[in-house]
């Protein structure tokens, strides 16, 4: 199994699941989560914060306050831990990201689309800058998971 599966697989994170702020619109779907986390991450929790990015999205404080500051059951927008805190919580990071894409989401890539492509430019580039090329190790470990889910996904219906 992928490593990003497992991940989720473990934590239960699915986009109709229990997730930490029940209201936030969600429209980016399970697998474009992994394939953003992949790609960011490896989906490796064990780096908690780097160079400002946090958690397995690396959600950057901006992005977080953008996104409305969500946070983690029984802790406040207010406190000092906050941010960290919810990033590096994978249901919360999740819902930031979500929320992040209600706010900015758009095509960045002129194909008439909202999707997952223009979900990793935006959350990976900025809202402003998400038409400019993406890093080549970032856009290529992106596309292919996305490849790859679109391949399995197949297998599965062929089955």
């Amino acid at each position: 199994m992928h490593s990003a599966h497992i991940v989720f697989f473990v934590l239960g994170l699915t986009v109709g699941g229990n997730w930490v702020q029940a209201d936030v619109q969600k429209p980016i779907t399970e697998q474009c989560l992994i394939c953003m986390c992949e790609a960011l991450s490896g989906c490796n929790a064990t780096a908690v914060c780097v160079n400002g990015a946090c958690g397995i999205f690396r959600i950057t404080w901006d992005q977080w306050v953008d996104s409305g500051r969500l946070t983690i059951p029984g802790d406040s927008p207010l406190t000092d831990s906050s941010f960290t805190n919810c990033a590096n919580d994978p249901y919360c990071a999740a819902d930031t990201l979500q929320s992040y894409m209600v706010k900015y989401g758009q095509d960045c890539n002129d194909d008439q689309m909202e999707n997952c492509y223009d979900y990793g430019a935006i959350h990976y580039m900025g809202p402003f800058n998400c038409k400019a090329d993406m890093p080549y190790t970032y856009e290529s470990i992106f596309k292919r998971c996305l490849r790859n889910a679109m391949r399995d996904d197949k297998r599965q219906k062929s089955s």
